[in-house]
């Protein structure tokens, strides 16, 4: 169970200043020991350079957040400004330090004033590898100038930041168990022409031991078909419609977008993430947008639509991933 806000923000907010103070002062004399003592490829000091960015931008979006507090604006949309700025910092930062690079392909966003442009979205994506939430809210704020309304773990609120920020704008936390499908409602029912409510139907980060533990729940519960449907995709974890169907069934009027990726999938742990820095290829990403009115009526169409859309990314993956090294 997590602490309540209170307590994480008096004791986690002065634990990221002093952390971030003390990679500061040690930042120069580590760096020379990790680019001198590193190996070829530099890990340790892309790695360092890295960890400073982030805790400093981490450190600047919580101090506007509280110089917003201090002037009473706890529920202004500047806050998007705040995060807008933050995740395209470390962008720009794991592009140059990480080699990341993105490349995206598919329908591309309307702009702002058009018919299409001024309607609320649904954002429907795979989770997997570290850091692909944040790629997708930097591309929807800074790209396509949409405010995003993010359905995130609970635990994600022991980072000050997105404890902050995250609380005082529209988005739902929901607990490792599931649930929070009224939140979910809740949020898709005030979606306005430029937001877009983002959803990771997958309920978690994608992993060979989960995708078997969900097919295996679906056997549980009779969902005889769906489990079969879910075999054969070796890429997903089967989508859980709770959450899609609440947000279909509250925002009526929102087109839906999907979106596949690869190019991160494969760092799951923390020896990944050293062994594939700095990235060798690009993460590829690949998205498709369907019209509120193509969207099927009724529970059962819409679970069937729901993972037609889901095998279509699994075969995107299967069709464009590398072969993964022996």
């Amino acid at each position: 169970m997590l602490p309540p806000p209170f307590v994480r923000r008096l004791v986690l907010t002065p634990l990221l200043f002093l952390l971030t103070l003390l990679l500061v002062a040690v930042f120069p004399v580590a760096y020379a020991v990790a680019f001198v003592l590193g190996r070829r490829r530099r890990r340790a000091a892309r790695l360092l350079w890295f960890a400073l960015a982030w805790g400093t931008r981490e450190s600047v979006a919580v101090l506007e957040c509280g110089w917003l507090w201090c002037r009473r604006r706890t529920r202004d949309d500047r806050h998007y400004d705040i995060i807008r700025r933050y995740v395209a910092g470390l962008y720009s930062v794991a592009r140059r330090r990480l080699g990341l690079r993105m490349e995206i392909e598919g329908e591309r966003e309307t702009a702002p004033g058009t018919a299409a442009g001024d309607r609320p979205l649904i954002v429907l994506s795979r989770h997997a590898g570290p850091g692909d939430a944040l790629l997708l809210v930097h591309h929807l704020l800074t790209d396509y100038r949409r405010r995003p309304r993010v359905v995130m773990k609970a635990e994600l609120q022991l980072d000050p930041c997105i404890d902050i920020a995250a609380n005082r704008l529209p988005n739902v936390f929901v607990s490792s168990g599931g649930g929070g499908i009224d939140g979910i409602a809740r949020l898709a029912a005030g979606l306005g022409p430029r937001d877009a409510l983002v959803i990771f139907p997958e309920g978690g980060n994608f992993s060979p031991e989960r995708r078997r533990r969900a097919i295996r729940r679906l056997t549980r519960l009779r969902r005889a078909d769906e489990a079969e449907r879910a075999s054969r995709m070796p890429n997903l974890m089967p989508p859980r419609p709770g959450g899609v169907l609440a947000a279909l069934e509250s925002a009526p009027s929102a087109d839906v977008v999907f979106v596949a990726h690869i190019g991160l999938d494969r760092i799951a742990t923390v020896a990944d993430v050293w062994r594939h820095v700095p990235l060798g290829g690009p993460v590829h990403a690949s998205w498709w947008r369907i019209s509120a009115e193509d969207v099927p009526r009724g529970r059962e169409a819409r679970i069937d639509w729901l993972y037609t859309q889901w095998e279509r990314a699994d075969a995107w993956i299967s069709a464009n991933r590398a072969p993964a090294p022996k």
